[in-house]
């Protein structure tokens, strides 16, 4: 049995990932959702309306467990690929964002876990959207995509950028990219 090539999408807030992993889900690929609105939503329903915000640490943990539970069942999949919406290193580049310190059991798990090729989407002025689990202004979504490439450069990963094209057509640029 082959191991499944893990391959993660990543790039700033609103740059078009959670739509290439819908897309990608409905052509029957295996894919992981981005963790974060799913622990987002769980906290506004205790009555925190940015968790981020108010406890990045606290969040961040929960995105770390969340985003090593993906890293270890796409690790168990027999398909050719496994699609990722953000990755590990995310995790530490957002807290390094807000300038938050944290203990090294996530700079740990960004060398622990790895990720097989690494596609970014390039912020996108004219799609930014914002809503109840997206805070960040296009701005900070700007500076974070700079963070996002950074981080993961020094963790050694060779970034493919997606081109701003219509989706279909993005989806398949990472698939012809993944025959080679």
């Amino acid at each position: 049995m082959n191991k499944a090539l893990k391959i993660l999408l990543i790039g700033g807030p609103s740059t078009g990932k959670t739509s290439a992993i819908n897309i990608l889900k409905e052509q029957g690929y295996t894919c992981f959702e981005e963790v974060s609105r799913e622990v987002t939503k769980k906290a506004q329903e205790e009555g925190i309306t940015q968790l981020f915000l108010t406890e990045p640490l606290l969040f961040s943990e929960k995105l770390l467990e969340g985003r090593i539970k993906q890293h270890q069942e796409a690790e168990k999949s027999n398909e050719a690929f496994v699609f990722l919406d953000r990755g590990i290193p995310d995790v530490s580049t957002y807290l390094d964002y807000k300038s938050t310190s944290y203990p090294s059991m996530f700079t740990e798990a960004n060398e622990k876990y790895k990720y097989d090729k690494v596609f970014i989407f390039p912020i996108w002025d004219e799609i930014y959207l914002s809503d109840n689990e997206r805070y960040e202004s296009l701005t900070e979504a700007k500076e974070i995509q700079q963070l996002l490439v950074k981080t993961y450069q020094d963790l050694g990963y060779t970034l493919t950028e997606v081109p701003k094209l219509p989706i279909a057509q993005r989806i398949q640029f990472i698939l012809n990219q993944l025959k080679h």
